[in-house]
């Protein structure tokens, strides 16, 4: 009699605990509108990405733009976190950010530690700064030489198991580039925009020994938000205003602002106004 009695019991306090995970099963968005903060990881100072302001001591720029525009979304005030390949991951598992827009690109391991907005908002790959006097014309002339790269960077594996690159990591950019000009690295590997930008931007009369390898990039890869694993909600939010800034145009907008290159940009606005749209992981030859 008593079993009777304590299934239906037992039953209703099951979908009443089921519906109280469900709902808070993301938390991210309510914490953020109760706080009235997004708190997002940005690259440093990395142009054409990241600029930073001398009067403030702020990086702003491209990635700071966007992160705003999602701020306003939310309506709340916008937190930018400065954040390195080192430690980047950590700070978005930690709950130090609640977002990483800071050039990272799709990887299956990323995507077994941390979830992501699937609509991309850039397609990236590698590029090699070497000095012109090198003879490194072709990723296969890295071999047995010496290439640095960002600790934790996804150009680590095909450098050293397709070209047979001995690969340094470094904390970043800068140092990278302190690295070769010091001649302890033979090749400067990062995402392509970055180093464009080094040749051509405002410190280009410094870098005049210097040029691109190939323009061939390494692993063109889907640039992606990542949120911490298990936010949906968060998630589709997020999407929804990636693929608002492809449909509208404020993505190709920002980035010709900045000088961020817009091949891929451009091609994908011209897809959303199809509402047609990439998503990440897959691959694609798109020079």
């Amino acid at each position: 009699m008593k079993n009777r009695f304590l299934a239906p019991l037992l039953s209703a306090l099951c979908l009443l605990g089921c519906g109280i995970e469900a709902a808070h099963a993301d938390a991210t968005l309510d914490k953020i509108r109760q706080r009235g903060k997004l708190s997002v990881g940005i690259d440093g100072a990395s142009p054409p990405f990241g600029l930073l302001d001398a009067a403030t001591g702020k990086v702003g720029g491209y990635q700071t733009d966007l992160a705003r525009d999602i701020a306003k979304r939310l309506g709340v005030a916008l937190e930018t976190v400065p954040v390195t390949a080192s430690t980047r991951v950590q700070f978005l598992q930690a709950g130090k950010v609640d977002l990483l827009i800071a050039n990272i690109q799709w990887t299956q391991e990323r995507s077994e530690i941390l979830s992501f907005a699937p609509t991309p908002y850039d397609l990236v790959g590698g590029a090699a700064l070497v000095a012109k006097s090198s003879g490194i014309h072709r990723w296969e002339d890295l071999r047995g030489k010496v290439a640095c790269v960002s600790q934790g960077s996804n150009f680590a594996r095909p450098l050293q198991e397709t070209y047979g690159a001995v690969v340094k990591g470094l904390r970043g950019i800068p140092e990278s580039l302190l690295a070769l000009k010091g001649g302890t690295c033979a090749a400067s590997v990062h995402i392509q925009p970055a180093l464009y930008h080094t040749l051509n931007g405002e410190s280009a009369g410094e870098w005049k020994d210097f040029e691109l390898a190939t323009a061939d990039q390494l692993i063109p890869s889907p640039t992606v938000v990542w949120t911490r694993r298990g936010e949906a909600d968060t998630q589709a939010f997020v999407d929804k205003a990636i693929r608002d800034w492809h449909r509208s145009g404020l993505l190709l907008a920002t980035a010709r602002k900045y000088g961020v290159p817009d091949a891929y940009i451009q091609a994908a606005h011209q897809k959303a106004l199809q509402d047609r749209y990439d998503a990440a992981p897959f691959e694609k030859d798109f020079k």
